[in-house]
């Protein structure tokens, strides 16, 4: 076994005793890859360390923890905490910057553990290289926290909003969800200001101040997929599009893209809107099924500039 402080087997003889009550000492010494009689001086060690760990004697005996053990809670702020649930899904934090929430609370928690396991975790955590999605946008973890904050509480808030085009304004919201979609975070909302549902990119949420006046969500609301329809609907450019493909074939498409529905028993027409024409059009190319843009100009031209692209690269 790897050489290990003395301190450290102390630990790892507690995690041992606490997740299996009943450990004799002779099991607890292979664990702990040291004789008998050693496994009985860490049993106590701890002891002596004021952890009231118990013996019974007998074929069916062994340590347990006794009642009044109480371990030092990890204690996360909520910046902290959501920082961790966001670095989950999006991959985008730097865990070894103490300042960021993600690297402040996985410091406590490396704290927390067993010096061996510790060990471990830190040499992945320094060595590791990660590899984020650069075109996420990562939302302010205070502000995401407010925003969840207000989503459970079934409080109406006021944001303070900035446009793609630097546009600011403030909006009276009802804050229904918080949807993580294509690495993009949104708050899915009524605006009472605007009178519409709306969905805004919470990176661009410059602040958020809480309202005393409650609200209910809509009853049965799919956050997931309201979102992806408002994300469809409404921009610049239109289009449709005829699949060669019955519509519950292509019940994967993202909703983003359009709405699909039948036209015959093996023909389906997608409706959609965008306000990038490229990135519609790149969309379009993976659908595994023959397909034609009969509307909008904008689309059908970027669309045939791309194919022609690609057909360009294929030639000698």
């Amino acid at each position: 076994m790897e050489k290990t402080s003395p301190a450290a087997r102390a630990l790892l003889a507690l995690e041992l005793i606490q997740s299996s009550p009943g450990i004799t000492a002779e099991r607890l010494g292979e664990k702990l890859g040291v004789t008998e009689r050693a496994a009985r001086r860490y049993a106590e060690i701890l002891r002596e360390a004021g952890i009231p760990v118990e013996s019974v004697r007998g074929p069916y005996g062994g340590y347990r923890l006794g009642r009044g053990l109480r371990l030092p809670p990890l204690m996360f702020s909520a910046t902290e905490a959501l920082g961790l649930v966001m670095s989950v899904l999006d991959g985008h934090h730097d865990a070894n910057d103490p300042a960021d929430p993600v690297g402040s609370a996985l410091a406590k928690i490396m704290r927390a553990l067993p010096e061996p396991v510790a060990a471990q975790a830190e040499a992945v955590r320094r060595t590791a290289a990660p590899a984020p999605d650069r075109g996420a946008a990562r939302p302010d973890p205070a502000t995401t926290t407010a925003l969840v904050q207000a989503v459970s509480a079934g409080r109406r808030v006021a944001v303070g909003y900035r446009s793609e085009a630097g546009t600011e304004w403030t909006a009276e919201v009802d804050p229904w969800a918080v949807v993580v979609r294509h690495g993009r975070w949104y708050l899915l909302c009524w605006s009472h200001s605007s009178g519409a549902q709306r969905a805004y990119r919470i990176d661009r949420i410059r602040d958020v101040e809480a309202r005393a006046e409650l609200f209910t969500p809509p009853t049965g609301l799919d956050p997931v997929a309201a979102l992806e329809d408002h994300l469809a609907a409404g921009w610049e450019y239109s289009t449709e599009v005829l699949i060669e493909a019955p519509a519950d074939r292509l019940t994967w498409l993202p909703r983003m893209l359009g709405r699909v529905t039948p036209v015959t028993a093996t023909t389906s027409r997608l409706t959609g809107s965008t306000s990038n024409p490229h990135w519609y059009a790149e969309q379009l190319a993976v659908i595994p099924a023959p397909f034609r843009i009969v509307g909008g100009p904008e689309i059908l031209a970027t669309a045939r500039a791309l194919g022609e692209r690609l057909l360009a690269a294929t030639q000698k």
